[in-house]
């Protein structure tokens, strides 16, 4: 059975030809695009399953395709994975906040490319929990209903504030989340928080959780995930 459809917006001919070859040998449909204007041309004719976006494009940049694409109602659910040149912290992070589904930096191991990809796709065909339902993850259960969170059994006595971003980070394994992003959530909430106490609270939040607590990854200049 043929594998999902993946769109490579690379306008570099020796990259994007060096993403076809391996991703058409690990079984994937592979279409590409060298600018922009030709991926949301493709995508509206054929959508893809994937997308693998560079940032650094002629005409349209990648943040404006990936702007466009999570616009469209028939291209929002659409994971994409960006590519980004080191140091682009800004732009990852607005490319997070725009809908983008993960990143990876040039220049990249095609192994690990491979990997993003595999975990992406799971993510999108698996749904996502109710609000309201008990998440597990290894040892640990978190009971939103009940405000409760249990360690190997044993009670966590969490902050409001702790409790939201567990839980907003387990609801997602794997799914980088902006500090902006969480700050957003929080205030709508009418939770009194800021960006840089966001970090003060996921150290009060690693220290409760003891071993389980280096599940909790910092993404240096972007946020943090949980690693599932």
């Amino acid at each position: 059975m043929a594998k999902e459809s993946i769109m490579v917006v690379e306008d570099e001919d020796d990259i994007r030809e060096l993403l076809r070859y391996n991703l058409t040998k690990e079984g994937y449909r592979v279409a590409c695009a060298a600018s922009g204007e030709e991926a949301l041309n493709i995508s509206s004719s054929a959508l893809p399953d994937l997308v693998l976006l560079d940032l650094m494009l002629p005409g349209m940049d990648g943040l404006e395709v990936c702007r466009r694409l999570k616009r469209e109602p028939r291209t929002r659910q659409i994971p994409i994975i960006m590519f980004t040149a080191k140091g682009e912290e800004a732009d990852i992070v607005i490319g997070l906040e725009l809908g983008a589904d993960d990143y990876i930096t040039k220049p990249f191991s095609p192994r690990v490319l491979l990997a993003r990809i595999r975990t992406a796709l799971r993510r999108r065909q698996a749904k996502p929990p109710e609000e309201g339902e008990p998440l597990r993850i290894k040892d640990l259960v978190i009971d939103p209903g009940r405000h409760e969170v249990r360690l190997a059994g044993q009670p966590l006595e969490l902050t409001r504030t702790e409790f939201f971003l567990l839980h907003r980070l387990a609801r997602r394994p794997g799914w980088v989340f902006t500090r902006s992003q969480i700050v957003q959530e929080l205030h709508g909430d009418d939770f009194a928080v800021t960006e840089r106490s966001i970090d003060v609270h996921m150290v009060g939040l690693r220290k409760k959780l003891g071993p389980f607590g280096k599940f909790l990854e910092t993404v240096r200049g972007i946020g943090y995930r949980l690693k599932g």
